[in-house]
């Protein structure tokens, strides 16, 4: 691959019935290219965690991807409420979700912490009231042992 490939997806907001659709699209372009599966599993995980983050507290957002011949930088960027405090939403199990959503199997305080899990680098970017840019990268060839502990926001 001589030349990156972008691919840039709309995510509507308190629509579970498409929440997914742009890392199941992602997974499936990855495998026409041939990607390794791992790298395939990786960046479909932490993908789909961000795209539901967005669903349920940002009222949506936006997910750019880039692949390139060592690297798939994700940014999903949203203009939801922001993150007040990083460190705690990067515990398991902290949410912030409410019980409607939580009722549907969402919510379950583990996106932030399999997004950082799944992938080589993370750096998140929030504003208060303005919305929150997460960046990834999966880095092509390099499997990445999931940590148990996921306190750590930027690698």
């Amino acid at each position: 691959m001589a030349e990156a490939l972008r691919f840039h997806y709309d995510v509507d907001g308190d629509n579970f019935t498409s929440a997914g659709a742009a890392s199941v699209e992602v997974k499936r372009k990855l495998r026409q290219l041939g990607f390794d599966a791992e790298t395939i599993r990786r960046v479909s995980i932490a993908m789909y965690e961000g795209e539901i983050n967005m669903v349920v507290h940002a009222r949506g957002g936006s997910a750019d991807v880039c692949v390139e011949t060592d690297c798939i930088t994700i940014i999903l960027a949203d203009s939801g409420p922001g993150i007040p405090d990083i460190d705690l939403a990067m515990q398991e199990g902290y949410s912030t979700a409410p019980d409607n959503i939580r009722a549907l199997g969402f919510g379950a305080g583990m996106g932030l912490p399999n997004m950082q899990r799944y992938t080589d680098e993370m750096k998140i970017e929030t504003v208060l009231k303005k919305g929150t840019t997460v960046t990834m990268k999966v880095y092509i060839n390099h499997t990445k042992q999931p940590d148990k502990d996921t306190s750590e926001t930027g690698k």
